[in-house]
């Protein structure tokens, strides 16, 4: 951050608070990290009801979707300075409690274009929650051990709602696909009741940069509009160009804003780093890969072989289950033979499973389809911490909240961009299948380009926690934060 100092004169660096319950103020965190990463994959199984009760085409299934990732994308970008500024307590309970009035609008929808208006500001709760949750934890923790046990622990959260989204939102689906948003309320409700044993947090005199924000809004926003509309109207349509106008002048204006501004929220120096760009390159390629998968499969499951949304969810199971088991193993490959193997082999798995199901012809059964994505989830949990780490080692402290925070924009723009895109390819249900392979063939080729330059980086083994630990206090929340996302995929 570009500045650490407290409303009170003390360093950000301080004891957590005399009186925190440090068990309540994690419970809350994991609540809020699991329907985060809940919210961001239950909704994708249930896109063909949602369709069939409130209308749309394809271009409006993707905005259900990506509304709310592309809103998570851009606030990223400062929200730990918000949390800083505003105390991680205040900042996590207001972004906790739009996050769940949100979701109960988005279950009352009574319009597509009101859940998709309600997916926006869950997207902005969520973004002010992720960096708050992990502010509380390191408030609650002042061993640099027993934080990190806390941060796993909270790490579980988003893992196991990544293993039982598809499932929960293929359940849910089958008394109505409005339950999926409604049952974060009784999960927030206990959430904001924990917080409420948890002490106030200090407040940092942290700048915020304002028009670097509005415009990475604007641009990605322009970005995913014009994507999604191409599918719709085509290429060449005047709104198309129009939104490739406004995407191209909203970023010089960030870039200039970057360059010139006091306090830059992404300092553009932090780019000259390849450590930053390529890890970066490695989560945008990850998401576009995993999330754009299961997007496609989900329509292509229901639509094309008519399996009902829980069967559909069951045939990502075995994907995602193996998720927690695989990132411990991770870091022990990394620790052994340094980041570039395990990152690169990931990544290559990745492409070759979305290589492999785009060739696989139409007659393929089921089980076999869930047989085949298993490179998948194998491939990006064997990559991603290793790579999250690496990126935090390799900046210094007072620049780990930014490079985490570009980290995870990258992650959730390449989500959000797959589903614009591959929406688009799959718009006409007569080619739907042709649509299918090519943005596999897309997604592989991502993830081939981002293995490659994967072998750029360094080869040195990560340091082991035990060397590690005596700098971890000097870690900020939004770097812890950018961690434990990685390790939940």
């Amino acid at each position: 951050m570009p500045n650490n100092t407290s409303w009170t004169g003390h360093t950000s660096d301080r004891a957590p608070l005399l009186g925190v319950s440090s068990g309540a103020a994690l419970a809350a965190a994991l609540l809020g990290m699991f329907v985060i990463t809940l919210d961001a994959l239950v909704v994708t199984v249930a896109l063909p009801a949602i369709r069939n009760d409130l209308g749309g085409g394809m271009s409006g299934l993707q905005w259900v979707v990506d509304s709310y990732t592309l809103m998570f994308a851009a606030l990223l970008l400062s929200a730990g300075a918000l949390s800083d500024r505003v105390g991680a307590r205040r900042a996590y309970g207001v972004g906790l409690a739009v996050f769940v009035a949100a979701s109960a609008v988005c279950g009352l929808a009574p319009s597509l274009g009101t859940l998709i208006a309600a997916r926006l500001v869950q997207g902005a709760g969520a973004a002010v929650m992720l960096p708050a949750s992990l502010a509380l934890i390191r408030e609650s923790y002042a061993d640099p051990v027993k934080r990190a046990r806390a941060i796993a622990l909270w790490a579980v959260g988003g893992a196991v709602a990544a293993a039982a989204g598809p499932v929960a939102g293929g359940a849910l689906n089958l008394i109505s696909w409005r339950m999926i948003f409604f049952i974060n309320l009784p999960a927030g409700i206990i959430a904001l009741a924990l917080l409420a044993r948890t002490a106030r947090s200090p407040r940092q005199r942290v700048p915020l940069d304002i028009t670097g924000q509005a415009t990475a809004v604007l641009a990605m926003g322009a970005l995913t509009y014009g994507a999604i509309e191409a599918g719709a109207v085509g290429f060449t349509a005047p709104k198309v160009w129009a939104a490739g106008l406004v995407t191209v002048v909203a970023l010089a204006i960030f870039l200039v804003a970057q360059a010139r501004g006091r306090h830059p929220m992404v300092p553009l120096d932090l780019l000259r780093s390849r450590t930053v760009v390529v890890s970066s390159c490695a989560g945008f390629a990850f998401m576009t890969g995993f999330y754009g998968m299961v997007f496609l499969f989900s329509l292509y499951l229901q639509q094309l072989r008519g399996l009902s949304s829980l069967a559909t969810g069951l045939v990502f199971l075995p994907m995602t289950v193996l998720t927690p088991f695989l990132n411990p193993l991770s870091a022990r490959i990394a620790e052994r033979f340094g980041p570039r193997l395990p990152i690169a082999s990931g990544l290559f798995m990745m492409a070759a499973g979305l290589t492999i199901l785009a060739f696989a012809p139409a007659s393929t059964p089921t089980w076999l389809l869930a047989v085949l994505m298993l490179p998948v989830g194998l491939g990006g949990p064997l990559a991603m911490p290793p790579a999250t780490a690496l990126l935090i080692n390799s900046v210094p402290a007072e620049r780990t909240g930014t490079a985490s925070g570009v980290f995870n924009t990258s992650r959730q723009l390449g989500g959000a961009l797959a589903v614009a895109v591959f929406g688009a390819l799959v718009a006409d249900q007569a080619t739907f299948s042709q649509g299918l392979h090519a943005s596999l063939l897309i997604a592989a080729l991502v993830l081939l380009l981002a293995a490659v330059a994967s072998l750029l980086l360094e080869s040195a083994p990560i340091p082991q926690p035990e060397t590690a630990a005596p700098n971890q206090h000097r870690v900020n929340a939004p770097t812890q934060s950018a961690y434990a996302t990685k390790q939940t995929g």
